[in-house]
């Protein structure tokens, strides 16, 4: 009798071994028609991200399309998608005029005073409320949140009046100073995050190998914090160079104009003369391009700072 039930038993076995694989086959099966599913969905997502992307970029494509159209292309019924058969007379007329290279200059000293300045201020300030506990350090932490919460609009008449006592309208110092004041608190919360970031037992491991406080600060941390130092100074450089209504407050004289409001010039049309947009959308793109492609070169800078600096610590 056990004879014969182990024949079957065995018989059976692999029969039991065949049923339970069949779902682990399945599964694979099934795995592999899911395949197709999950790179369909990816293709249509970017499909869509491609799509949203045009989106973003064709007022850029269109201003500078336009910019090198002629005023007769421009005021057509028909709209001119590309530029084929343009000219650059628009950027030639723009920077021969004798307005462009002074608002220029006005741009460029007032951007780099107050990226120069913003980013001293922060970084101190950063350092100060990261690393050390001192009396007050709560309440400066609050009130750099409350000064971040005030409207510009609702500053400007206190700002001109200060200005003006100090005499430093239409200067370059002037200005400066105001978005020294707007740009200093957010860019202190950006370096306080980078700040609290890198450890301080780096610094006392390069003190206890022979070196001094500064020197450790200096050779360690300050390399570490680079990456922070340049998001901020690129944040603080964009708010001053497209800042508008401060600049049209206090900047009065035609001289002393920064791009913002030397582009408004070209806007002013009368019943004799009509808005040259050729020129205007020339003006915006020679605003533009350099400043995205200075923010283009300093990501990537930034970008390989932040990779480098999470391998070496």
């Amino acid at each position: 009798m056990s004879t014969t039930a182990a024949p079957v038993a065995r018989a059976a076995g692999p029969a039991v071994g065949a049923r339970g694989a069949s779902p682990a086959r399945g599964r694979r099966r099934g795995s592999r028609g899911n395949r197709p599913r999950g790179h369909g969905t990816r293709t249509l997502l970017g499909a869509v991200a491609v799509a949203v992307a045009l989106v973003w970029a064709f007022p850029v494509y269109w201003m500078v399309n336009s910019a090198l159209l002629s005023n007769v292309q421009l005021q057509s019924l028909t709209p001119t998608f590309t530029p084929f058969g343009g000219s650059l007379d628009n950027f030639t007329a723009v920077i021969s005029g004798s307005s462009f290279l002074t608002a220029l200059r006005v741009s460029l000293l007032v951007s780099l005073v107050t990226v120069a300045a913003a980013l001293v201020l922060a970084f101190l300030s950063a350092l100060a409320i990261s690393r050390f506990r001192f009396r007050g350090r709560k309440s400066f932490i609050v009130a750099v949140l409350v000064v971040q919460m005030l409207p510009a609009e609702g500053l400007f008449i206190a700002q001109y009046k200060l200005v003006g006592s100090l005499n430093l309208l239409n200067t370059v110092l002037g200005v400066s100073i105001i978005y020294i004041a707007a740009v200093v608190p957010f860019t202190i919360w950006m370096l306080r995050g980078f700040v609290a970031g890198v450890p301080i037992e780096l610094e006392e491991a390069a003190m206890v190998d022979g070196l001094g406080r500064t020197q450790a600060f200096l050779r360690i941390t300050l390399p570490l914090l680079a990456p922070g130092l340049v998001a901020s100074g690129v944040y603080a450089f964009l708010q001053a160079w497209n800042e508008f209504t401060v600049a049209l407050v206090l900047m009065q004289t035609a001289d002393m104009q920064t791009l913002p409001i030397w582009l408004r010039t070209f806007l002013q049309s009368s019943a004799a003369r009509e808005t040259d947009w050729g020129q205007v959308m020339a003006a915006s793109t020679l605003i533009a391009v350099p400043v995205i492609v200075f923010f283009l070169l300093v990501q990537s800078r930034m970008t390989s700072g932040l990779v480098a600096g999470a391998v070496k610590g």
